[in-house]
């Protein structure tokens, strides 16, 4: 849906008019801590807004706080936190919405949190056609078994 590039320099415009008193914030493209920095510098905003990298991936507001206070990268969240977080995630939108449709708007976001880990598919696509709480619990309960054993054998 969205083609081309944020053009920050509009923003920049705004930021430098002596008659603009007020703190403004750049958002656009913004998809990691290195860039929200390098935005923030370059175009000399007061702030960066975060939009569609936030989905899916909430770890990325305090990985870019800390990046910009310490110019260093946090480690990505491990398994458990990403399978807490679709935990929560899918309990809230059982409550919203109901067992069934929360269920089901939930599959697409899957993707999003359990992005960047190795060989996932397997378990997305069982996440995906799962019909029940307790299959994807399943699910979850397997996932972080499996990816944890990986975490062993690597020595993490």
């Amino acid at each position: 849906m969205y083609k081309g590039s944020a053009d920050w320099s509009l923003i920049a415009k705004v930021k430098n008019n002596p008659r603009i008193r007020i703190p403004i914030f750049g958002n656009g493209d913004i998809d990691s801590p290195q860039k929200a920095l390098e935005y923030k510098n370059r175009y000399g905003v007061d702030g960066v807004m975060i939009g569609r990298a936030a989905i899916g991936y909430p770890w990325i507001f305090n990985e870019i706080k800390h990046f910009v206070a310490t110019g260093e990268m946090l480690a990505p969240p491990d398994i458990q936190e990403r399978v807490a977080v679709c935990r929560r995630h899918l309990n809230f939108a059982m409550q919203w919405k109901g067992e069934r449709t929360g269920l089901l708007e939930m599959r697409p976001h899957y993707s999003n949190y359990l992005r960047s880990l190795p060989n996932i598919k397997e378990f997305r696509m069982k996440l995906v056609h799962a019909e029940t709480p307790e299959q994807i619990e399943a699910i979850f309960s397997e996932l972080v078994d499996h990816y944890a054993e990986k975490e062993i054998a690597a020595g993490a």
